[in-house]
């Protein structure tokens, strides 16, 4: 297969597009959380927390942090961290979870 040519203006646009993947993601799990406080079944609710660990994983928050919030599955601690990953620079994701008894 010949290796595809792109215009400057086509090159800026999947540059901006990588550079700002952070932003999309915390944007979409912002999304998923609004989702999940609507969700009204419970195979629902398993699809979107799928879907938030694909997205957690995409934005490489740290595995002890996933894997608590996987574990508790609640909206609120989610939405809680979203907040904190959204305040924050992308290098201080890593911060501790919210909600952790280990933290207090």
């Amino acid at each position: 297969m010949a290796k595809r040519e792109y215009s400057q203006f086509q090159k800026n646009v999947i540059n901006n597009y990588y550079g700002n993947l952070d932003t999309i993601m915390l944007g979409k799990l912002g999304e998923l959380v609004s989702e999940l406080y609507l969700a009204e079944t419970d195979t629902k609710r398993d699809r979107l927390w799928e879907r938030v660990h694909k997205a957690m994983l995409n934005l490489k928050i740290p595995p002890d942090i996933i894997s608590h919030i996987m574990a508790k599955k609640d909206v609120k601690i989610l939405a809680q961290n979203l907040n904190d990953w959204i305040a924050s620079p992308a290098h201080n994701r890593g911060a501790k979870p919210r909600n952790n008894p280990e933290n207090r």
